[in-house]
């Protein structure tokens, strides 16, 4: 009688997928670096051996993901770029940014923000308003100035060093309070203070009465994918909350760059009393 093949088992996959992780390890250790990478490069980085790495490589290129250069450098190929040509990044964002931004607004009950960085402004991406009757808010589409605005100031001090000049000579320096930076010298300092911090705070400059703290979400490189902020009256975002809303953000807004496949480096934030969560302050006031 013969006998039946035993039922496939579960034993080869590790090893498939330990095949997978391989590939992408190698995919992303070529996508950091611009200029190209030689084996002897990609297998330090990847701690893969070199006879592996050799095959994966010969396939990726002959598959059209990868490109070898007469310097024996291997670039990403045009079939890889056509794959992420066509990702909506935006819907992306803005899935990977939801928990984190919920976890945000259920610590602080305040107004939490996404943004991105879009012809020169600020442009609003998601809005969870705060449940305060008396509270600020901005609609999905809405477009603010860098200058003005938290959020704008973090998008203008992330943004890819060959792209900041042309991006900080296009601002238009309108004053909308008393309290606008509206000296171009004087927001350059800002930004540089922003850097320093890791987050960014408008205090009163887009309206009165309302203070607002973002952080980045940090992508390829350090470059700001996104901001996120929480915006609220002065009256209960205070300034001595303020060091303790800005770890909040910060945390929130690096949850969101791991989640988008960026791990970000610490920033050096001050911290505060932690928020509790259900939107109670810390014991600093």
């Amino acid at each position: 009688m013969k006998r039946k093949s035993a039922p496939a088992t579960t034993k080869d996959k590790p090893e498939e997928v330990g095949v997978i992780t391989k590939v992408l390890k190698i995919l992303e250790a070529i996508q950091a670096s611009p200029a190209g990478l030689g084996l002897t490069d990609i297998c330090e980085t990847t701690e893969i051996n070199k006879s592996t790495a050799h095959r994966f490589l010969k396939h990726l290129v002959r598959e059209g993901f990868l490109i070898r250069m007469q310097s024996r450098l291997y670039l990403l190929g045009p079939r890889f770029s056509q794959m992420t040509a066509h990702v909506n990044h935006s819907a992306v964002l803005q899935a990977v940014a939801r928990p984190p931004l919920w976890e945000l607004w259920q610590a602080t009950h305040e107004t939490v923000n996404l943004a991105v960085l879009d012809q020169g402004t600020v442009l609003y991406s998601d809005v969870i308003e705060s449940p305060h009757e008396f509270r600020l808010s901005s609609r999905v589409g809405t477009r603010r100035p860098l200058h003005a605005t938290a959020l704008g100031k973090v998008l203008a001090a992330y943004s890819p060093e060959e792209q900041k000049p042309a991006l900080l000579n296009a601002i238009v320096f309108q004053s909308m309070t008393p309290h606008t930076i509206i000296n171009p010298l004087q927001f350059r300092e800002e930004l540089d203070k922003v850097r320093r911090q890791g987050y960014a705070v408008d205090d009163e400059e887009v309206v009165l009465g309302a203070r607002c703290v973002a952080a980045p979400v940090l992508g390829l490189h350090g470059s700001a994918l996104a901001a996120v902020s929480i915006s609220g009256p002065t009256t209960r975002v205070t300034v001595p909350l303020v060091s303790a809303l800005a770890a909040a953000v910060v945390k929130c807004a690096r949850a969101i760059s791991s989640g988008m496949g960026f791990p970000p480096k610490q920033h050096d934030v001050p911290v505060s009393a932690p928020l509790q969560q259900g939107g109670a302050h810390p014991a600093v006031l």
